[in-house]
C-alpha cells in the first residue's frame, strides 16, 4: 500500500496546484471586497449602506453549490456566454466569502477607539487621510486573526469547485480512487487530508507574520511568536464568529 503513495501523491499534487490557483484567487477578490463593501456598510450615505447589506445578506444567504450551478449553468443561458470553470470557482468563492469579510472589516473599524478619530480630525485630515492613515491600520491588527480563519475556510470551499468540473485536489483523488480498493482508497484520501493541512499551515503562518508586521506598523507589541496549533486554535477561536457568525 504504502509503495504506491508517490504515484498518489504525484497525481494529486496535479489538482494542488489549481487549488492554490483558486485559494490565491479567491483570497485577492475576497479581500478587496470585503474591504469595499465593509466599508460601505459604515458610509453615511443610506443607498450605499442598502446596497452593501444586500450585497451581503445574498452571498452569506444562499449555498455555495447553488451559487456555483447558478453561475457556471444559468449565468450563461442568461446572457449567452459561457465562463470558465475555474473563473466561476473564483467568482464564487471570492465574493461568498468577501461577504463574510465586510462584516470583519466593519467590525474592525468600528472597534477603534473613538478618541483616535477625534485626534484624526482634531489634525485637519480630509475623511479620506482619516481612514487610510489613522484607522484601517489600527483596525488591520484586528482584521487579521478572523481574516485568518476565513481563508482556511476558502481554502476548503475550494472542494466544492469539483462539482462544476475543475480538476483540484478532490476531484483528481476522487478519479484515482475509483478503481481501487478500499485501503488504497484509504491511503489516497489520507494524502489529500495532509495536503489541505500543509495548505492551511502555510496560510496561518503567513497571517501572523502579516499580524506581527501590522502591530509594528501602529506600535503596539507584535503577538508573541508560538507554536502553529496554538496559533491555529487561536485565529478559530477569534474568527470563527466573526467571520460566520456577525450579523
Amino acid at each position: 500500500m504504502f509503495e504506491k503513495v508517490p504515484e498518489f501523491a504525484s497525481i494529486i499534487l496535479e489538482g494542488m496546484l489549481l487549488t492554490v490557483e483558486a485559494t490565491l484567487g479567491g483570497i485577492a477578490l475576497a479581500t478587496v471586497l470585503a474591504v469595499i463593501f465593509g466599508l460601505a456598510l459604515l458610509s453615511r450615505f443610506r443607498a450605499v449602506r442598502a446596497v452593501a447589506r444586500v450585497y451581503v445578506e445574498i452571498w452569506r444567504g444562499t449555498s455555495e453549490v447553488v451559487q456555483l450551478l447558478w453561475i457556471a449553468f444559468v449565468l450563461p443561458v442568461l446572457t449567452g456566454f459561457q465562463i470558465v470553470p475555474m473563473a466561476v470557482g473564483i467568482l464564487v468563492l471570492g465574493a461568498n466569502f468577501g461577504a463574510y469579510g465586510a462584516e470583519i472589516v466593519r467590525g474592525a473599524v468600528q472597534s477603534v477607539p473613538k478618541a483616535q478619530h477625534e485626534g484624526a480630525v482634531a489634525l485637519n485630515l480630509t475623511p479620506a487621510q482619516r481612514m487610510r492613515r489613522v484607522i484601517l491600520p489600527q483596525a488591520l491588527v484586528e482584521m487579521v486573526p478572523p481574516f485568518n480563519n476565513l481563508f482556511i475556510q476558502l481554502l476548503k470551499g475550494s472542494a466544492l469547485l469539483t462539482i462544476i468540473g475543475v480538476a483540484e485536489m478532490t476531484r483528481q483523488a476522487h478519479r484515482v480512487v475509483l478503481p481501487r480498493n478500499i485501503s488504497e482508497a484509504a491511503t489516497i484520501w489520507t494524502i489529500v487530508l495532509v495536503f489541505y493541512l500543509v495548505l492551511a499551515i502555510l496560510i496561518t503562518m503567513g497571517m501572523r507574520l502579516l499580524e506581527r508586521r501590522a502591530a509594528a506598523l501602529v506600535g503596539r507589541t507584535p503577538p508573541p511568536r508560538q507554536a502553529f496549533f496554538s496559533s491555529f486554535n487561536r485565529n478559530k477561536d477569534l474568527g470563527l464568529a466573526d467571520s460566520k457568525g456577525v450579523k
